[in-house]
Parts: structure tokens; sequence; C-alpha cells
């Protein structure tokens, strides 16, 4: 990968790390600073080919910030988002309500990103790999299990899921008081005597998930695992919750020994090279690159 630099912001570092360190490159230099009125000033030594990796946690709102300028500062750049900020606001569930998410890239493509690269966007293949797996190599009684999906808007990415691994899958109908408040759920499809796998994108104060894992056990599921894309972790958890590394988790790891994480430094590293190197990326819906 000649004339490419990968720089990262301050939200993950250590991720943009590992990525360099898959890539067998050395983390560009990135020069950053704040004016006492806290505007974000940032100078970028290169005008290469530029990799960004800012990811959407932390102070989500100055990172979002120092990712545009870092953008602007630089000549030909991808934006690498292990976790797309504001990807949870992608459609209007109200009248007057925003999509915030379209808002983010309108910004990213003003600030003139060539290309992006992120981690489930509501989306599910390119996770998906790493996801399967996960369950193969860590459930020994995986043939034996049920793929879930907490709420119906994940019903595509838990039956592609389940098919490719030849087990069923069920589903949960919520409804809620509030965006943030599940008031009731039904669950369609069978797990008694077998274990539960519930998959989802993103896990915040982890009601939903908690009222499905009792869900899943009163319907005589044996154990009850969750696998998540991004987890934000801003309430309580269940036992054991894999999540990927797009989000820093040592802190939360110290306080709660229940979370185990599942690195995508490799895949996000590989997705960089096919960018790079003009392949489809679409390999890594099925596969997963080996370190």
């Amino acid at each position: 990968m000649l004339n490419t630099k990968i720089v990262s912001g301050s939200s993950h570092q250590d991720l943009s790390q590992k990525i360099t360190d898959c890539l067998s490159l050395e983390l560009g230099e990135v020069v950053t600073e704040k004016f006492s009125n806290q505007e974000t000033c940032v100078e970028i030594l290169y005008g290469e080919d530029v990799y960004i990796v800012q990811s959407g946690c932390g102070e989500i709102n100055d990172n979002l910030m120092e990712l545009l300028i870092m953008i602007n500062a630089s000549s030909r750049v991808t934006a690498v988002f292990p976790c797309f900020l504001y990807a949870r606001q992608i459609r209007k569930d109200k009248g007057w309500a925003p999509i915030s998410a379209k808002l983010v890239a309108n910004k990213l493509s003003v600030a003139v990103a060539d290309h992006i690269i992120a981690m489930d966007l509501h989306a599910s293949q390119m996770q998906e790999a790493a996801v399967l797996e996960w369950i193969r190599e860590n459930l020994s009684e995986w043939r034996n299990c049920t793929v879930v999906s907490p709420d119906a808007g994940g019903a595509k990415r838990v039956t592609s899921a389940a098919d490719r691994l030849n087990v069923d899958f069920a589903l949960i109908h919520k409804e809620r008081k509030k965006a943030s408040e599940v008031d009731r759920m039904v669950l369609v499809g069978n797990v008694k005597d077998r274990v539960a796998v519930l998959v989802d994108d993103i896990a915040d104060a982890c009601g939903t998930i908690c009222h499905a894992a009792d869900k899943r056990l009163s319907a005589g599921a044996t154990t009850v695992y969750a696998i998540l894309t991004h987890g934000i972790f801003a309430g309580p958890a269940i036992s054991p919750v894999v999540v990927t590394n797009t989000i820093p988790q040592e802190d939360k790891m110290k306080h709660c020994s229940k979370i185990q994480v599942t690195d995508i430094s490799m895949i996000l590293a590989e997705a960089i090279s096919r960018t790079h190197n003009g392949e489809f990326v679409s390999y890594l819906f099925s596969h997963v690159p080996l370190k």
C-alpha cells in the first residue's frame, strides 16, 4: 500500500493502531489542539491517500467536528467509521423527527470524503461473517441454537445468519411506551430447550436486550447469549455479552466480567486494503480475514 497513510482521530486510537499493525503500516502523525474557545484545530502532515479512523464514541460531537476538519485538511481521503455517528437516527419515526444520520452523511460529503467505511449501518452484511465465526468457534452447542432478533427490524439480519448456520430463528415483536422504554414483548418462534443467541447492532441502556433475554428464558431457552456490534452499555447487561471493539471496552470490562470482546481490526484493515487496490469489499460479506 504505497503512498498510503492511516491516521487516527481522538475517539479510538487503540483500534487505529491495531488496523495499521494488520497492514504493516505506521500510524500517521496528526497535530490536534483546541483553542481557548474550544474550537478544534487539526493539521495532517500528508497529502497522500489518507484513511482517517474515527468511531462514534467518547465526546461524539467534538469527534465528529474533528473528523470533518481532518477530512477537509486532506486531499484524497476515506473516513473509516467503525461505529457510524448518529446511525440510530436513520429514519423518521415521527412527523417532525430529523434524519440525523443523513445529516452526518451530507456533512461528510461537503467535507469531501471520497469513501466511507463503516460497520453495521442497520444492514448486516459486513459484520455477519464475524458473528458466524464467533458462534462456531465459541459455542460447542451452536447446532442446537436459535438465532433471535430482539425486534422486527433485525429480522433480515437473523434470518440470514440462521440460514448460513442451518439453524432456526425467532424474533420479538415489541411495543414501546417511548423510544428507550419497552412496554410489552411477544416471542415469535421456538427456543424451548435450545441455546438462544440474540444478535443486534447497538446496545445502549440494554433494556431491550435484558427484556429479550428474560423472554427467552421464560420460553424455555437453556442459555442466552447476546452478540452485538456496538456496545455503548449505558445500563445493565446480561451474561455473557459479546461485542466488537468498534467502541473501546476496556473500562467497561473492568467493572463487568460479563463482557467479551471480539476484534474486528483485521476486517477494517482488509476493507481499507481492498478500497485502496480497487478490489471488491463485498468479499467481506461472506469471509472473515485471518490474522
